[in-house]
């Protein structure tokens, strides 16, 4: 369709709408506004583009088309909708009207725009002192919304297509607000070809429980579950997560609700120190798959309480005080289920050689035949960090006595300031770890006994040799080469001689 639009043009539009808040308050707070306003824009869009069709098919039978929409997935009321918001802008009070309008939207829709009493948009107001006084603070919303009326931010889904709007925008600010911000490496998110690799390898089936323990604004956890879809054709699974962050939960469950993906439970808080995923009896769940991108090196993760953790997470040994890797890695091991539970998690390199403690872990973990691989990824893969990642695949069916290690460092598409995974990348590194066989210089099946020697020590480079030997040089070509060339240089000395000559400059 030629008014489909692309992830680009939406990308441009918000970071354009950004310019209403800059100099009046940090990226940090307006990117919740921005957030927001793009979410109440996109499901206006939606109810009104259903709206317009059936009125296209029915006619102009208001009360008919009232009772058709009330069997949409989600309800809008119509003082909630952002062109009501629009056709008032001018007038005082429009913080106020666009808190009333996101209030309206969560009670009208149930629990899916809540968990446990927490609401979506709490965290959110508008009508906040942070943007100046009445006057200001109502010309700065009536900009914003001016803004998201333009015409390349009109969302409706026969121009968004299957474009996962909130997730990748939420990404796009994010990558740009890191560039601009400063954050600790740590604070990343995971780009859409990672959590692609990692749907793959997982290989979720119907009728499996998926749960990402830090679980951002929900993409990866969402890519899990469309790989069912895709694959067997069946929406039978239910995901779970948690975040810490509030207003990165909020986003999670706006991203939810926008996919259609009712069967999930995503709980604010805390993983490490107050998980919430728990069972009737307070134990942890367990799940068929988990997994998750946490912070890297997490500092102060909570190691003062590991000692006395209730749910024994840290029997393996506690992670350091300033590096909560092992923290995350541990609480996901507890969470498998014992027959079909598998696990992916990214990691950065020291996971897979640091000693202390994290050697202890690292050790158990082998010596329990848990680690089913080690995929090495190439560097300036995620937002916020330069760093090369890994990926860690744990099994609790798996069988053989052997670790895959993968070196898929050098493999990917570049560009200006980060790298990608292309299809290709991603599907190399998906075949060689179904067909669990070596590669030369790419990919290496170890067996526990060769980690052993090497101390329980995971450094790709130890098992994946990717040293290329130089081609040898043949001096004796060389030698001939060059006394060619010096034979040609006399010729070249004579003719230019030959040709001054004529010219009147002879010696």
């Amino acid at each position: 369709m030629s008014d489909q639009i692309n992830q680009d043009t939406i990308n441009k539009a918000l970071w354009n709408a950004c310019d209403t808040f800059r100099g009046t308050i940090s990226a940090d707070t307006y990117k919740d506004f921005i957030l927001t306003m793009l979410f109440l824009k996109y499901i206006s869009d939606v109810w009104r583009d259903h709206y317009d069709n059936y009125q296209a098919e029915y006619g102009d039978e208001p009360e008919l088309i009232e009772e058709m929409m009330k069997s949409e997935r989600f309800v809008l009321p119509k003082q909630a909708s952002f062109y009501t918001l629009w056709e008032r802008r001018h007038e005082p009070g429009n913080g106020e009207r666009i808190d009333q309008a996101l209030h309206a939207i969560e009670e009208a829709n149930g629990t899916k725009l809540k968990d446990a009493g927490k609401s979506v948009f709490q965290d959110i107001t508008f009508n906040t002192d942070k943007l100046g006084d009445s006057k200001q603070k109502n010309d700065i919303l009536r900009h914003l919304l001016e803004d998201f009326a333009k015409p390349e931010l009109s969302l409706k889904p026969s121009r968004v297509g299957t474009l996962d709007v909130i997730g990748n925008a939420y990404e796009y600010l994010i990558k740009n607000f890191a560039a601009s911000g400063g954050q600790k490496a740590g604070e990343f998110y995971t780009p859409p070809e990672v959590s692609d690799l990692i749907a793959e390898l997982l290989d979720p089936q119907p009728g499996e429980s998926i749960c990402d323990p830090a679980c951002g604004s929900g993409s990866l956890l969402m890519k899990c579950g469309r790989k069912v879809v895709a694959n067997h054709g069946s929406k039978q699974y239910a995901l779970y997560g948690q975040e810490a962050i509030g207003s990165t939960w909020s986003l999670a469950k706006m991203n939810m609700f926008l996919h259609g993906e009712d069967n999930h439970k995503i709980e604010w808080g805390d993983t490490i120190r107050n998980p919430k995923l728990l069972d009737k009896n307070g134990d942890l769940m367990l799940f068929d798959i988990v997994t998750a991108n946490p912070p890297f090196s997490l500092d102060k993760w909570g190691h003062d309480s590991a000692e006395s953790d209730k749910f024994s997470r840290f029997r393996r040994g506690i992670p350091p005080k300033t590096k909560g890797d092992y923290a995350f890695i541990l609480h996901m091991i507890e969470t498998l289920k014992p027959g079909t539970g598998r696990m992916g998690v990214v990691v950065p390199h020291g996971v897979l050689f640091r000693g202390s403690s994290e050697g202890k872990i690292r050790q158990q973990l082998i010596e329990e035949n848990l680690l089913d691989a080690v995929i090495g990824l190439p560097e300036k893969l995620f937002y916020g960090t330069g760093i090369p990642a890994a990926i860690l695949i744990f099994n609790k069916a798996k069988t053989e006595d052997t670790v895959l290690f993968i070196d898929a460092s050098r493999e990917f598409k570049s560009g200006k300031n980060q790298n990608q995974l292309s299809e290709d990348n991603i599907s190399k590194i998906v075949e060689t770890y179904r067909a669990n066989t070596s590669v030369d210089k790419y990919a290496y099946v170890a067996s526990l006994d060769e980690i052993k020697e090497n101390d329980y020590n995971l450094n790709i480079p130890r098992y994946v040799d990717t040293f290329e030997e130089e081609e040898e040089i043949d001096l004796m070509a060389v030698r001939a080469e060059r006394e060619q060339l010096k034979a040609q240089m006399v010729e070249l000395e004579t003719e230019m001689a030959k040709y001054l000559e004529e010219l009147g400059y002879g010696a």
